[in-house]
């Protein structure tokens, strides 16, 4: 299903060679095989890192960039999946995340959404707008801070009749607070942090 579904909702380019996490992961089978001490282990990552990095900061902030979200709605990336199977639309009808079914999805915005019931599935596809979670699934109050970090579906909140997901429970419990402020902060960052992520 999962091929299927990538060869009508276009899949992104084939998985590349990772030079860094294969020296991970065979250095890991070495410790794990007790062939070889953790110690040595570690400082041989250690220099591998700032090798594969470009030996300094420069390469290292490189890294971190790439670690970082680039999507504009949040999916996993093995599945396509949009908020990891849960029903958007449950939020509203149900005040509770509910796992979606392979029965009812819908393709949008480059993501594949599961809903409980056609019902469901045809609320969403009538007004995408509202019932996808805002900003693309991305934690408001770290947009506020000028970051795009994935929220995650079991800690959401309903604002202004909209859909929020977040990190943490502490961003959720900062976002009911004082929605107002950190909305506002986050509309006005999320334009320019909206332009990095890709298309």
């Amino acid at each position: 299903m999962t091929a299927q579904r990538q060869e009508r909702n276009g899949s992104r380019a084939g998985i590349e060679f990772r030079p860094r996490i294969a020296l991970i992961l065979s250095l890991a089978r070495l410790v794990l095989a007790s062939l070889v001490p953790a110690s040595l282990v570690l400082a041989s990552l250690v220099l591998a890192s700032l090798v594969l990095t470009g030996l300094g900061a420069a390469g290292l902030r490189g890294f971190a960039a790439q670690a970082a979200t680039t999507e504009r709605v949040i999916v996993n990336r093995y599945t396509g999946l949009a908020i990891e199977g849960f029903d958007p639309v449950a939020y509203f009808v149900d005040a509770r995340p509910e796992i979606g079914l392979p029965d009812f999805e819908a393709a949008q915005g480059g993501a594949v959404w599961r809903f409980r019931n056609e019902g469901n599935r045809a609320s969403f596809v009538a007004h995408p707008e509202i019932y996808g979670p805002q900003f693309g699934g991305y934690d408001p109050i770290d947009l506020a801070r000028g970051v795009t970090l994935a929220g995650n579906p079991r800690f959401w909140l309903i604002a202004r009749q909209r859909l929020y997901l977040f990190g943490r429970e502490e961003n959720r419990d900062a976002f009911a607070a004082d929605p107002e402020r950190l909305l506002r902060a986050a509309n006005s960052r999320w334009p320019a942090l909206q332009q990095d992520l890709a298309q």
